[in-house]
């Protein structure tokens, strides 16, 4: 089978090329462009290609690839493939639907200690050769109440490691499994409980127009004072201004931030290993928001999927779908 492997960075193609080293029927070809109806032609007989969601798959590309038969995202979303014209042409469509899940879970936590034990400030003050404990007091995980907005797979995982922290986690998602709950040891409750009580607000819901803003000012009210609020998930989900006011009363003591608000132009987090103009997006968005600069801010630049494990897992579940489907099998199937 020939296979074409489209925006790939050294890394992914290195792994790619070990993974298939003893595979005698495969030969491959690397691309760092996404595929388009520009570069088509190079691969217009191979049967497999491998992309990400820079490349749109439609019918004017498609007609340019007549030998194509599966078509393998090193993704999780699918929204650039045109889904409907791939099963009318015989053509089989694949993801990665599960890579960071865990991953995810441990940044939130990541950025929750960085705040609850002043890490950062820590680390600023040693930089400036000031060692003095004095301000960089914190308060333990153990004992305190963790909301937990969205109990998906990466909510899931939150909630875990939560339990381990001995925290007490209430849980507001649109569907309730008691089951889970029992055995994960949470509680389900409503926003307005959830905002009342927890001293550590975690967000893992998706970005929609229902979650748009789910933390805004009349949220941010019902909050309790010194509540800390972290978001891996979007940077939607948060009214940034509401944020900086209620920073400034001192109803929210911290925020560990992940994502900011206006970057919903990434909707999958590895555009911004391959787009140069989302990357510059986001440069410009965290360039121009004064919310990142305060001492009570943690932010990381969109890294909380960018794990070592993550990686391999993402782009060897796609090589095993090519592999699957070599082998007439059907695996991680979208199409």
């Amino acid at each position: 089978m020939k296979i074409a492997f489209f925006e790939i960075r050294k890394n992914e193609r290195e792994f790619i090329e070990k993974y298939f080293e003893n595979d005698k029927k495969v030969s491959m070809k690397f691309f760092e462009s996404a595929l388009s109806v520009s570069n088509a032609s190079s691969v217009k007989d191979f049967e497999c290609v491998s992309v990400i969601t820079g490349s749109e798959i439609n019918a004017q590309l498609l007609d340019k690839l007549p030998k194509l038969r599966h078509v393998s995202l090193r993704a999780t979303g699918f929204e650039p493939v045109d889904l409907d014209e791939c099963e009318r042409r015989g053509i089989t469509v694949s993801n990665v639907p599960l890579y960071a899940e865990n991953t995810v879970a441990e940044h939130a936590f990541a950025l929750m200690l960085s705040l609850s034990r002043n890490v950062h400030k820590a680390y600023v003050k040693a930089m400036e050769n000031k060692f003095g404990i004095e301000g960089l007091q914190g308060f333990d995980l153990r004992g305190k109440t963790l909301g937990v907005i969205g109990a998906g797979r990466i909510g899931l995982h939150v909630i875990r490691i939560a339990k381990a922290f001995s925290m007490k986690v209430l849980v507001f998602d649109v569907k309730r499994d008691e089951f889970t709950s029992e055995v994960f040891g949470f509680e389900y409750a409503d926003m307005e409980r959830l905002l009342r009580e927890s001293d550590i607000i975690t967000l893992h819901a998706p970005y929609n127009k229902h979650t748009h803003h789910i933390i805004d000012r009349r949220a941010m009210k019902k909050m309790k004072k010194g509540v800390i609020l972290i978001n891996t998930a979007r940077g939607g989900l948060i009214d940034t201004k509401a944020l900086v006011d209620f920073l400034d009363n001192g109803t929210i003591a911290g925020v560990g931030l992940d994502v900011i608000e206006g970057e919903e132009i990434i909707k999958e987090d590895n555009h911004l290993l391959y787009d140069d103009k989302k990357m510059k997006k986001l440069a410009s968005l965290v360039k121009d928001n004064l919310l990142i600069r305060r001492y009570n801010v943690v932010y990381t630049p969109h890294i909380a999927f960018y794990s070592r494990e993550a990686f391999e897992r993402k782009v060897g579940t796609a090589c095993e779908n090519i592999k699957a489907f070599m082998e007439g099998k059907s695996q991680n199937i979208v199409s």
